[in-house]
């Protein structure tokens, strides 16, 4: 039986040594013990041979003399390499360096990293050390004395250790799960800067085309106050009508009043542009033009299981997946007992030179093992709900993946079918041209009137301007395609 005023859990001294050895076998039991709950697999996926609107077949094997000789998917490749302007990489640069979703994000990826240490620090002991000093005077009456007080000092010095043993993983399986949060925090950073590098380029490309708009407008309605002129001396020397002038002045005007609307668009989209660089509203460096950008016939994009590795949103998935894989065996190990050890030693005396006195020293150990026996159901559910969360992210994984095949089949036909809209549109630019040419000949010669002209220069300028459109078409549907294989980070 234990004695009145020691520990309930030692019935014997227990000496240094013995409580170093316990230490010492649960530290080897703990890491060598078994994790409770499933090890992760990745799931199987079915995934096509091909994509749908990918203009060649692709190479089958990843291995071979084929495929080593086969060129680089564009996924695969550097944004500087897909987007040739130097501007354009500058803006880029600028962008990845500076913009506050990047900064954002990069932080994140710290907290999270901060977050993992703190876990983590769960599978160990914790060790504490610490003194103390009381000093205490109590009259002389109080003690039955008939001294009139009486002071007593006390002082220590103590060190104490705790553990809680993870025999069944619970520990570990939490430091698994947030280790996988972090892995899915950084693929967020990368799926960050391939939304950027997207967007940037987008913006470019937008801010080029309106810049082209601007130019086209401002040359059509130079052209058209000279054939407000024409029409103004014709009808003075009375070979033309006043309703001809009148004609004249309607083109002139409608061209004059896009000028304020596309300035208008090009300071608002500079603007946006300087937000995803992290800068004040500003102009922006101007480069090539919209015609300019790379659009080349075939391009490689790899197999469909590429996606698996190139997608960030996709890892992202997949790591929150092994997050809720790991999180069963958290809910799993509640099922099982948890021992706890504690143990507290030091020195203690009421003379100073005594304190660190052998003689004077004292320690303590207890063991605690608990097992749940009733909770209401809480422990059976949590497990329950690490399940069916578990459920919803391999559904939610599978489903990104579906996404992805969706993005890049339908930026492969966006990107084919945009290039034969704007081979088209070239054909019937140089007819509407040649057309007004004609007209303009004609009314000249006397022989049509000046609707001929109204309606073919009407005719060139929207075909102008719907040849810019397509040029910006296909540019922002290479950088979709890019985007959707996983380029950018």
């Amino acid at each position: 039986m234990n004695r009145p005023g020691s520990a309930l859990s030692l019935s014997k001294p227990i000496t240094g040594r013995l409580i170093g050895a316990l230490l010492a076998a649960g530290l080897t039991l703990c890491l060598a013990g078994c994790k409770a709950g499933p090890n992760y697999k990745r799931p199987v996926v079915n995934l096509p041979t091909s994509y749908r609107g990918a203009m060649a077949p692709e190479i089958a094997s990843s291995t071979g003399a084929a495929a080593k000789s086969s060129p680089t998917p564009l996924g695969a490749q550097s944004w500087n390499n897909v987007f040739t302007d130097p501007v354009l990489q500058q803006l880029i640069r600028q962008a990845l360096k500076n913009n506050y979703d990047v900064k954002i994000a990069a932080d994140r990826v710290l907290e999270e990293q901060a977050q993992l240490g703190i876990t983590k620090s769960a599978e160990y002991p914790s060790f504490d050390v610490g003194a103390s000093y009381v000093a205490l005077g109590l009259p002389g009456g109080l003690l039955g004395s008939s001294n009139s007080s009486s002071n007593y000092f006390f002082g220590g010095l103590t060190g104490s250790a705790a553990w809680n043993m993870d025999f069944w993983g619970y520990y570990r399986r939490q430091t698994e799960a947030q280790r996988a949060f972090l892995r899915a925090t950084e693929w967020a950073r990368q799926t960050t800067y391939s939304t950027l590098i997207e967007d940037v380029a987008t913006g470019y490309y937008q801010l080029r085309t309106l810049d082209a708009e601007l130019e086209l407008t401002q040359k059509t309605l130079q052209a058209r106050l000279q054939s407000l002129h024409l029409t103004q001396t014709l009808e003075q020397g009375g070979a033309d009508s006043l309703a001809d002038v009148r004609q004249a002045e309607e083109l002139y005007d409608t061209a004059q009043a896009q000028i304020p609307n596309l300035q208008s668009q090009i300071a608002s989209q500079e603007n946006n542009l300087r937000l995803l660089l992290g800068e004040a509203p500003g102009p922006i460096l101007r480069g090539a033009p919209v015609a300019d950008a790379p659009h080349p016939v075939n391009i490689p994009v790899g197999l469909p299981s590429d996606l698996l590795e190139r997608r960030p949103d996709i890892r992202r998935a997949e790591e929150l997946l092994i997050q809720a894989n790991a999180n069963i065996g958290v809910a799993r190990a509640a099922y099982f007992p948890q021992l706890a050890i504690t143990a507290e030693g030091g020195m203690g005396s009421s003379q100073f030179d005594e304190l660190l006195n052998p003689a004077n020293g004292f320690y303590y150990a207890t063991g605690g093992l608990t097992e749940p026996i009733f909770d209401a159901g809480k422990i059976r559910n949590n497990y329950h709900l690490a399940l069916s969360t578990h459920k919803e992210l391999l559904d939610t994984y599978q489903k990104t993946i579906a996404g992805a095949l969706r993005d890049v089949s339908n930026a492969l036909v966006a990107y084919h079918k945009s290039r034969e809209y704007r081979e088209l549109e070239q054909k019937q630019t140089a007819a509407a041209a040649d057309a007004l040419r004609l007209a303009r000949l004609r009314y000249k010669a006397g022989d049509t009137s000046y609707l001929e002209v109204l309606t073919t220069d009407t005719n060139l300028y929207n075909a102008q301007l719907t040849l810019e459109t397509a040029e910006q078409q296909e540019a922002l549907s290479l950088v979709q395609l890019y985007n959707a294989l996983g380029g950018g980070w």
